[in-house]
């Protein structure tokens, strides 16, 4: 090699140098600037109350598994969550005491749930029972037997693509009377605020890169605290799922740092939340619904759509018997049952009435789950109307505390309210405008007004009859004799007509508002004279009318005067 050759590759290899020099730190900086970024989906649901089964404003599991292995085929890190009231709802499930959503929850992929009011209905020994059946944890931290132990763990960690995922588990306090108190006798349900608080610690110390609440505490108005509480006063909580209050966010709701998602009930929607993670902080999150639109060109999944034909195969013989007809709808409807009479409470109280011989009757309009169409009854459409296995109670109990029971069920009005109440045997008015405590008026048994201090006899639930929904004044009466089942009732009663044809009777009407009078001015009239006529006050007049000058008021002139 000539010496010119020499100091050309020299040069050359010089070069080469400088730029790996250069090059190197570069590539460097930008890895370090975008990070290692993994991303998660989440998919979520909530108060599912049993419809897995899909119809055209119900996704259903068959759909739902088909969506979720969608989103496994696009990205493996996918969770799926379930806020509660799952277990229960409808007789395709019921009927298995909740053990046939279990089994459709571990085929769809289920990584866990929290417990509803409603999944204690079948009783907390069933809750945990279904818990070891379920392939999947039932979390609920603030679940706690009276002796200090726990049968539901209070948390899991997730393991995914080197995350660690943190899920601790919430149920609503309310479950102690909104499902039948004795479900949960034994059994302690904690401040949900309080027990975040140290979920979130124990999990920091876990050292999870995520930390997620999955709650059944919904957001009514009615409720305490709510999830929304949970989201303002626990830091450290990256995402709220939650269930309980039926509500839709359709892209979340962003409470400080914390995500709070909701999909509105019965599987209208799927939740999908999209996180993102760089160097193992959450980075981005997203929220958004896929809805029953949007499902409909997805194919059901058909090992969940042969489990589903199976289980109606196996209850088609009970619940297919028909037991009577109706010439009417029975209006079972959420709107109708828990604002105002319908004819369904009526044909239920009724039934009451008879089986049990009771002077007057009252059920939890919220009790009532669904309608019943024109035509045939079936035992399968009696159980999905009344699927909560309450059985009927006679008591023996005082006027003031029936009165007080009503008082009770209308604070809402108008309104909507699950005890809203649906009676037999009795007549009231609501006052709307009126304090809540003072709102029944005119109340009236068989006709007569009642007798605050009589001992009447008041055939209920016996969710009610001990206190539940609130009704803690029915709890002061005494029962004296116990029944079947609400759905075997009413299919005795309607066996019994053999044809149903019920109305809305006037059972329960508002309180008429006063109308305004109108005087018409007469010569010689002044306005404290018409005043005394009405007995009021001119000012009250001249106020009411906006007169400029009240001592100027002319013959023909029209003075109107409010109601009393």
């Amino acid at each position: 090699m000539n010496f010119r050759n020499k100091r050309l590759l020299s040069l050359f290899l010089s070069l080469a140098l400088v730029l790996g020099m250069f090059l190197v730190p570069v590539k460097n900086v930008v890895f370090a600037e975008e990070g290692e970024v993994v991303k998660l989906t989440i998919v979520h649901t909530n108060d599912v109350h049993s419809r897995v089964k899909g119809d055209d404003d119900v996704i259903g599991y068959p759909r739902l598994a088909t969506k979720v292995n969608e989103l496994k085929a696009e990205n493996p890190n996918v969770l799926v969550l379930d806020a509660g009231d799952t277990t229960h709802g409808l007789p395709i499930i019921t009927v298995s005491r909740g053990e046939a959503m279990i089994r459709l929850m571990n085929e769809v992929g289920y990584d866990a749930m929290t417990p509803g009011n409603h999944d204690f209905n079948y009783g907390y020994e069933r809750l945990v029972e279904l818990n070891e059946m379920a392939e999947f944890p039932i979390l609920a931290a603030n679940v706690i037997k009276e002796d200090g132990t726990r049968d539901l763990d209070e948390y899991a960690i997730k393991e995914i693509d080197g995350l660690k995922i943190g899920i601790f588990g919430l149920a609503t306090q309310e479950s102690k009377y909104k499902s039948n108190p004795k479900n949960t006798e034994g059994v302690d349900i904690v401040d949900p605020v309080a027990k975040a608080k140290e979920m979130v610690e124990k999990l920091k110390e876990e050292e999870v890169n995520m930390i997620i609440a999955l709650v059944h505490i919904g957001v009514d108005d009615e409720s305490d605290p709510k999830s929304t509480d949970i989201a303002e006063k626990v830091e450290g909580i990256d995402l709220v799922i939650d269930g309980h209050s039926h509500t839709l966010f359709e892209e979340g709701k962003l409470i400080g740092d914390t995500l709070l998602v909701q999909t509105g009930n019965y599987l209208n929607n799927i939740g999908i939340v999209n996180v993102e993670f760089t160097d193992g902080e959450v980075t981005k999150k997203e929220a958004t619904l896929f809805t029953r639109e949007e499902a409909e060109d997805l194919e059901e999944e058909p090992n969940i759509k042969s489990i589903i034909e199976g289980l109606d195969e196996e209850n088609k013989e009970v619940l297919s018997v028909v037991i009577g007809k109706t010439k009417v709808r029975l209006d079972g409807d959420r709107e109708i049952v828990r604002t105002q009479e319908s004819n369904f409470g009526n044909l239920m109280t009724d039934a009451m009435l008879s089986i049990t011989g009771a002077d007057v009757a009252i059920t939890n309009g919220g009790g009532i789950r669904a309608p019943i169409e024109v035509g045939e009854i079936t035992k399968g459409n009696v159980l999905e109307a009344f699927p909560f296995g309450n059985y009927g109670v006679l008591m023996e109990i005082k006027g003031v505390d029936i009165l007080n029971a009503l008082e009770h069920g209308v604070t809402e009005y108008p309104e909507s309210a699950g005890k809203f109440p649906q009676v037999a045997g009795m007549t009231y008015k609501i006052d709307p405008t009126g304090e809540a405590g003072n709102r029944v008026k005119d109340l009236k048994i068989k006709g007569e007004p009642i007798d605050l201090n009589k001992v009447y006899k008041l055939a209920t639930n016996d969710f009610m009859a001990v206190g539940g929904d609130g009704y803690v004044d029915l709890a002061n009466g005494n029962i004296v004799a116990e029944f079947a089942a609400f759905d075997e009732m009413l299919a005795q009663y309607i066996e019994e007509l053999g044809e149903v044809d019920i109305s809305v009777e006037g059972r329960i009407t508002e309180v008429e508002k006063a109308q305004e009078e109108t005087y018409v001015v007469k010569s010689g009239d002044v306005l404290w004279r018409i005043a005394e006529k009405f007995n009021t006050t001119w000012e009250k007049l001249a106020e009411y009318n906006k007169l400029n000058n009240p001592h100027l008021i002319f013959p023909g002139q029209k003075i109107l005067v409010p109601a009393k």
